[in-house]
């Protein structure tokens, strides 16, 4: 997967856009349409100290995840990447869509405090890679540069 063309196509997006509705929303599409075996990519958005469900491409999902709670909420609490080979063993996950088998989830930053996250699935396990991480780190860095909320 070649992230840097990614994260070109996003810096593009938001240059165009900064606002966050359209911004997330095809940062979401960006996502779905480039990454294979992936099922759900999108976002939730921080709002009264909790995660609200934001701009995605998949099925339905969960709308409010307090923090701490699911690889979400953990990913906010620890404030670092969360790389889930198998949701099923992690304590505490949240099922929005039983197909869903691993995980990947990037904070958010904006003047230094998490404003989200970027959450994708995948019904693969073992689907996201160190390289994956690396790359999807670089694609939330270009939205923290260019997003506004």
């Amino acid at each position: 997967m070649d992230y840097q063309l990614l994260a070109k196509q996003l810096r593009s997006f938001l240059e165009e856009e900064p606002f966050f509705i359209p911004a997330l929303s095809n940062a979401s599409a960006l996502l779905k349409e480039a990454l294979q075996e992936v099922n759900w990519a999108g976002f939730y958005l921080m709002k009264d100290k909790r995660l609200v469900l934001g701009p995605f491409q998949g099925k339905p999902a969960c709308i409010h995840i307090a923090i701490g709670k699911g690889v979400c909420g953990t990913a906010v609490q620890k404030d670092q990447t969360m790389l889930v080979s198998d949701v099923h063993e992690f304590p505490g996950h949240i099922a929005c869509d039983s197909a869903s088998n691993s995980e990947i989830v990037v904070p958010i930053h904006k003047n230094g405090e998490i404003v989200g996250v970027l959450d994708i699935d995948s019904p693969i396990k073992n689907r996201f890679t160190k390289e994956d991480q690396e790359g999807l780190e670089l694609f939330v860095r270009e939205l923290e540069r260019g997003l506004e909320l």
